[in-house]
């Protein structure tokens, strides 16, 4: 089993930038391949950033491709999602995700272990 506690969220204004952070217990960490995802009111969630369970890159969502910077250090078992130039869309529910051998997949179906979410909010 993995836990997953996510952390580094709150209230931004538009244009600022925050970083999360998802701290991983259990398991062989380096083994996993890990995503964030997140979720706006009233909307489905979304697939925003993956790596890979060597820490290759996947692709980044075409919404956040050129703000966001996934990365992971295994050492501290911890993955990160740098936001930068942050929009009011952006609001939302982030969700660190992990699957076991994990190739970076956008499908949520395809992680085995969730944290519990972190809020994100940047005002207009």
């Amino acid at each position: 089993q993995v836990q997953l506690v996510e952390s580094g969220g709150g209230l931004v204004r538009t244009g600022g930038s925050l970083r999360l952070s998802c701290a991983a217990s259990g398991g062989i960490f380096s083994r996993y391949g890990m995503a964030w995802f997140r979720q706006s009111h009233g909307k489905e969630r979304e697939f925003v950033a993956a790596i890979r369970w060597d820490g290759g890159r996947a692709p980044y969502a075409d919404s956040v491709k050129g703000r966001f910077t996934m990365s992971r250090d295994n050492a501290e078992r911890t993955v990160y999602l740098q936001m930068n130039s942050l929009k009011h869309e952006d609001t939302g529910v982030y969700y660190c995700a992990a699957a076991h051998y994990g190739s970076g997949r956008p499908e949520s179906s395809m992680y085995d272990f969730w944290g519990q979410g972190t809020q994100v909010t940047v005002s207009l």
